[in-house]
């Protein structure tokens, strides 16, 4: 029997309520001998360590660098190794499009190149209003691209979804995106003989979107990433009897969250917000994830007083959702984002997880850290695990076996 045959056999339902806080890019590096959590003011938080089972999680496998797919996927309960979804149809969800089955969507970054090569791989964030003006522009110039219908949607800041809508097409193609600055524009290559025409079609969006915005700044190319068609993937409800709901501003994971059965609630894009949104559907929802995205955005950008900041404001209005007073909380990351190294890493993430069954620690936690956490009672365990252990801590799971 399979995990997931497992959690469909012994799932029970109950109104225990379950919220799942993930701090995007939690996990950093030190600085000056700490790291941005360990930095971080945060007083509420480290209450909350001190009453809580501490330990690591690892989104895949040890030394293996997530995508914000795949590990969100592990904290959701699914084996992200067996469910490979491009980001291209997380982000196509997350914006509201239909995607029909032989649509083929692909995450689109707006970028800066001069000469060819590429400068800043996301035009210094543009605002969305300039994203949706550009959008627009685009959209009265490309149409189609051969007998493949060419459809374009503006995502948050500098992010866009390009749907293609024709017959014969694959996504079976390698990411347009060289991933790093001061490298030349990259052109999409098939990986099989089936996608070679759409690898074609992607390619000349490329250098149609580079002509139509030459001479522009920042944005005068594009970065194409993540192509993927609608997968097929059991619901959260199917597998452990929840009625769930998403909590997130950024259309990627409002994206995914639809994708496992989530109901995606209407919310402001700042954290304040987001506990606002949390507060007014608590009632109607057994279990809420909730997704605070700055902190890897900062620690992509490497802006280490930024991501610090954030968990800081984070900390400020923690105790409006500790109020709610839920079953089980937990509080982690889908990976790490270090400030010093402006990606996602392979570290483990910090997580704490509260509810009436905890362990006592055989210390009290000082704060909520990565070091507190490397020493905490839970150790270090993959976030595939993290959901069953909440269902577990909410008596949401029945024995197994005689």
């Amino acid at each position: 029997m399979d995990k997931e045959s497992l959690y469909r056999k012994i799932s029970l339902e109950n109104d225990n309520k379950m919220i799942m806080i993930i701090l995007d890019g939690l996990g950093g590096l030190p600085v000056n001998q700490k790291t941005e959590l360990e930095t971080a003011k945060k007083s509420n938080l480290n209450q909350l360590a001190s009453e809580s089972e501490l330990g690591l999680a690892l989104p895949i496998s040890m030394g293996i660098t997530p995508g914000s797919g795949p590990a969100h996927l592990a904290l959701f309960g699914y084996n992200p190794l067996r469910y490979s979804i491009g980001r291209g149809i997380l982000e196509a969800l997350g914006v509201g499009i239909k995607v029909e089955k032989d649509d083929i969507a692909i995450r689109g970054n707006f970028a800066t190149q001069e000469n060819g090569i590429i400068t800043d791989r996301r035009a210094g964030r543009i605002s969305s209003k300039k994203n949706r003006e550009i959008i627009a522009y685009l959209d009265e110039k490309i149409n189609w691209i051969e007998d493949v219908k060419i459809k374009l949607f503006s995502g948050e800041e500098h992010r866009f979804v390009l749907l293609l809508r024709g017959g014969g097409l694959s996504d079976d193609v390698t990411d347009a995106d060289p991933e790093v600055t001061d490298k030349p524009i990259l052109y999409s290559k098939a990986k099989s003989p089936q996608a070679e025409r759409t690898a074609k079609i992607l390619n000349k969006f490329i250098i149609r979107v580079t002509e139509e915005l030459s001479g522009q700044k920042p944005v005068n190319t594009c970065l194409l990433r993540g192509t993927a068609r609608y997968p097929s993937i059991p619901s959260m409800q199917e597998l452990f009897r929840l009625k769930t709901a998403a909590i997130a501003s950024y259309p990627m994971y409002r994206g995914l969250a639809q994708l496992v059965g989530m109901d995606i609630l209407d919310t402001g894009s700042t954290i304040r917000e987001e506990v606002k949104t949390l507060k007014k559907h608590y009632t109607e929802y057994n279990f809420f994830f909730i997704h605070i995205k700055k902190t890897d955005s900062y620690g992509e950008d490497g802006d280490f007083n930024n991501k610090v900041k954030t968990i800081e404001e984070f900390d400020k209005i923690l105790p409006e959702i500790l109020k709610l007073n839920p079953q089980t909380l937990v509080i982690t990351s889908d990976h790490s984002t270090p400030s010093t190294m402006k990606s996602h890493s392979w570290h483990p993430n910090p997580l704490l997880i509260k509810s009436p069954y905890n362990r006592l620690n055989p210390w009290k936690p000082e704060s909520f850290s990565e070091t507190e956490c490397a020493r905490g009672v839970l150790g270090r365990f993959y976030s595939i695990d993290i959901l069953p252990l909440m269902m577990a801590h909410a008596l949401k799971f029945k024995k197994y076996g005689a």
